[in-house]
């Protein structure tokens, strides 16, 4: 239930309103627009009378919330959620380009990597330490090794990192090494991991599972803001559907659907949507011309000889020509891509 109050509501009427609902025992969650405060009453309202509500002089308006997704939803906040990955904003009028290699295979390999990305204008560099792999036989990522030289190149280049978690016994690592964290399509429902990841403030980037509904989506991100962390990014990888010419199929309706329903923003992942490098610019401006609050793109020096998706991977110069591209995109829709 959402109520909103008038503008000329006191502090000790809000202050009463808000204990009357605590002691009954429901949880409130505020949101303070430039003109508007609303406060949304979370727990079972069906046992409220909504009539009886209109006789606070300083209330507005009442609204049942249908949706079973409650503090992600953009009636509960109305303003576009900004979250700040070490000084990277992402949301709001930005546009945002994470990219990297798929899996981190040596110092060497990220050392190179990240002044390319970060002069072609990435803000955030991207790289798995651990991999989870479909074959137990592929390469399964450096994993704690992989997060030092991560870290290490944030250091040295000043370029915030993102990586992928895969078990709760890894968290510490990544709260200590990791400026933004990544949940994968397949952990996008490992509740225990979510729940985990809520008790903590730093930044998640929660990918869409491979066949999950967007409802499903957004009650994951509800599990994170649940346990208290509101920084959560979504992030669309493409579902898996009937058609095989490429890896997934790219929902960019989801863009707008996202932007709907809910004030968390929403980056998209081109590379493994299609699976194949060359879909990956046509994908990306159309993600971008969509509303998307950014991309996160895999790139490397040889393609050719990566552990890892190699064959979805940008080399530099035709990712450099792409942000340039995607640039002009988000001026053309009144956006910034810095």
């Amino acid at each position: 239930m959402i109520i909103k109050l008038k503008d000329t509501a006191t502090e000790k009427q809000i202050a009463k309103l808000k204990n009357k609902f605590l002691k009954e025992g429901f949880e409130l969650h505020e949101s303070l627009g430039t003109s508007t405060l609303l406060l949304g009453i979370i727990g079972d309202t069906t046992v409220i009378d909504i009539n009886s509500l209109y006789a606070y002089e300083f209330i507005d308006t009442v609204l049942r919330v249908q949706e079973p997704f409650k503090k992600v939803n953009r009636k509960f906040k109305p303003e576009d959620t900004i979250v700040n990955v070490s000084g990277i904003e992402i949301g709001g009028k930005n546009v945002v380009i994470m990219a990297g290699p798929c899996a981190v295979e040596s110092e060497k390999q990220i050392n190179e990597i990240a002044p390319i990305i970060k002069d072609a204008g990435a803000k955030i560099l991207r790289g798995g330490a651990f991999k989870p792999r479909t074959s137990p036989y592929s390469f399964q990522g450096m994993g704690v090794e992989g997060l030092e030289i991560l870290e290490n190149a944030n250091k040295k280049y000043n370029l915030p990192v993102v990586s992928e978690i895969m078990s709760i016994d890894d968290l510490p690592y990544f709260i200590e090494k990791v400026d933004l964290i990544q949940v994968g399509a397949r952990n996008m429902q490992n509740f225990a991991l979510l729940k985990e990841l809520g008790k903590i403030d730093k930044p998640i980037l929660l990918k869409r599972g491979i066949a999950s509904t967007i409802e499903e989506w957004l009650m994951s991100a509800e599990y994170i803001l649940a346990g208290g962390n509101s920084n959560v990014i979504l992030c669309e990888r493409g579902i898996r559907t009937y058609e095989t010419s490429t890896r997934n199929t790219l929902d960019i309706s989801s863009i707008p659907v996202i932007k709907k329903l809910t004030h968390l923003p929403i980056v998209i992942d081109p590379s493994h949507a299609s699976g194949r490098w060359e879909y990956v610019e046509s994908l990306s401006k159309a993600a971008i011309a969509a509303g998307a609050d950014g991309l996160i793109i895999e790139v490397h020096q040889t393609p050719e000889t990566a552990l890892s998706d190699g064959q979805q991977s940008l080399k530099p110069a035709k990712f450099r020509a792409l942000v340039k591209k995607c640039r002009r995109v988000a001026e053309a829709v009144d956006r910034t891509l810095k």
